[in-house]
């Protein structure tokens, strides 16, 4: 019987803003001024093509030790600010892309960058309800917990396991058996939710449940987390 539910981050409770609001975010003061309509597009593609952005789009060909961009907070920095410089070096030159590169890392650590999808609240509220526990298991170069408590929903989570904390990236076992431990469950009584069936889908080899989502824009998905319900204990009385 499922009685406690993990979930991943990007993709599945929350999304990160599109890669052009990400870029224009910064403005003039940031460090867009001089940049024509024309080139301010040409970087927000080659920042699309580079998978760039955190919790955005894969690059279409990732560099060598990308898979491991996750296992602590030094190496996460390094991919995506050499990705993001790569990308917007032929529209920029050096010292700008150097500039902006640090300055679009630190955007997308900001609570105000990413939204909740429609239903999360819903559900985690429910969870706790029904006295669930509730594990965010992402892989992550950085601490999320600003953004659940910028959106109301951290008080619902009872446990937040992070590759970068851990030193153990998804589809690892290890890293869903931490968290089961966490929720002091075992792995049968527990579902993992997320949008990555390699990734999040390594739950099932320690015996967990996996239902999957889209990770769609926020818009685009009111509410492919409450079918997860059906799969839990009874409601308590």
């Amino acid at each position: 019987m499922i009685s406690g539910v993990m979930f991943d981050f990007s993709g599945t409770l929350f999304r990160i803003e599109s890669v052009e609001e990400w870029f224009l975010t910064l403005g003039s003061d940031g460090g867009l001024d001089g940049l024509d309509q024309a080139e301010r597009t040409a970087c927000v593609e080659q920042l699309t093509l580079a998978g760039a952005q955190p919790g955005g789009p894969q690059p279409q060909l990732a560099p060598a030790g990308w898979d491991q961009r996750d296992v602590d907070a030094p190496r996460h920095r390094a991919a995506y600010t050499a990705q993001t410089r790569a990308a917007l070096l032929p529209t920029v030159g050096p010292d700008r892309a150097d500039t902006l590169a640090t300055a679009l890392y630190e955007r997308h650590m900001n609570p105000d960058a990413w939204q909740p999808y429609p239903d999360a609240e819903q559900v985690l509220k429910e969870l706790r309800r029904r006295r669930a526990p509730v594990a965010v298991v992402s892989n992550i170069g950085w601490d999320l917990r600003p953004v659940f408590v910028r959106h109301g929903l951290d008080a619902y989570v009872d446990t937040y396991v992070l590759s970068f904390e851990l030193q153990v990236q998804k589809p690892d076992p290890r890293i869903f058996r931490f968290a089961c431990d966490q929720l002091g469950l075992t792995p049968a009584e527990v579902l993992m939710v997320g949008d990555d069936l390699r990734a999040d889908g390594g739950a099932r080899a320690l015996g967990c449940a996996f239902r999957q989502v889209q990770p769609l824009p926020v818009a685009e998905r009111p509410d492919q987390l409450i079918p997860a319900l059906d799969l839990l204990m009874p409601r308590q009385r």
